[in-house]
């Protein structure tokens, strides 16, 4: 099956894509283009998965880059392929020609940053912990550190958790309030004591107060479980593990 890639006319003209889980070689709950080294699928499997994208994005595999995440607000800046190491950070941005940056996510954001004019790009990994810690923002600090702009710094969020997917209990809400209570208006009401989180429009907010132009593709991870892998609808069904959609940028 042919890979799908998911493209943003706001990061043209440079290659990226979000790519789904269609034109994979993994099988069972992973069924599709498991990119999870982290994940119990065969990781002969996943070799082949990220070939065929570092394929797609015009690369060779070793230029894929991509790190441990951790749900942190850490950044790492890249010159060139890591080999086998993978540094812990949620964030990653290089100004080398030839790299591909890669985030993985299932139901978190991946955010894809270009500012074409400066040859600097950027990939986040962007849960509600990384985010409400500053990862965005520190993600376009680190852009700006090798010669970005805020003004000519494009972001594109990715296949995400929608809000009427994102259901969470009212420690989660009070955990944002304490940040900043204006947060409440990123969350609706639900059943009983439950609330709905805006992930996307949360993401949105950090990045446009940063000074810089974001949008959101809009796909819901967890609505759309042909195209999407999904942590949240992964528990819900009490499978064993889920797969791990990838997003990259290259210059």
């Amino acid at each position: 099956m042919t890979l799908e890639i998911i493209t943003s006319d706001s990061l043209g003209p440079l290659r990226h894509g979000f790519f789904t889980r269609r034109g994979g070689a993994s099988s069972g709950v992973f069924s599709g283009l498991n990119c999870g080294t982290g994940s119990s699928d065969q990781c002969e499997i996943v070799s082949i998965n990220r070939a065929r994208v570092a394929e797609a994005m015009q690369v060779p595999a070793d230029h894929l880059v991509t790190v441990h995440q951790t749900h942190s607000a850490d950044v790492e800046t890249v010159d060139g392929p890591l080999g086998t190491a993978k540094p812990k950070a949620d964030a990653v941005v290089t100004n080398t020609p030839g790299v591909a940056l890669g985030i993985l996510t299932a139901d978190c954001q991946p955010v894809l940053f270009a500012d074409p004019e400066a040859g600097v790009i950027g990939a986040a990994h962007a849960g509600w912990r990384g985010a409400l810690d500053g990862v965005l923002e520190a993600t376009i600090d680190a852009m700006v550190a090798l010669g970005a702009e805020h003004e000519t710094i494009t972001a594109v969020i990715g296949p995400s958790i929608s809000q009427r997917a994102y259901e969470v209990g009212p420690e989660f809400l009070d955990t944002f309030l304490a940040e900043d209570p204006q947060y409440a208006r990123f969350f609706v009401n639900g059943a009983e004591d439950k609330f709905h989180f805006d992930l996307p429009g949360f993401g949105l907010h950090r990045m446009r107060n940063a000074g810089i132009a974001a949008e959101w593709t809009r796909h819901c991870t967890y609505s759309d479980a042909e195209r999407f892998y999904s942590y949240r609808r992964s528990t819900h069904a009490r499978e064993a593990d889920y797969g791990r959609l990838i997003s990259v940028i290259r210059l």
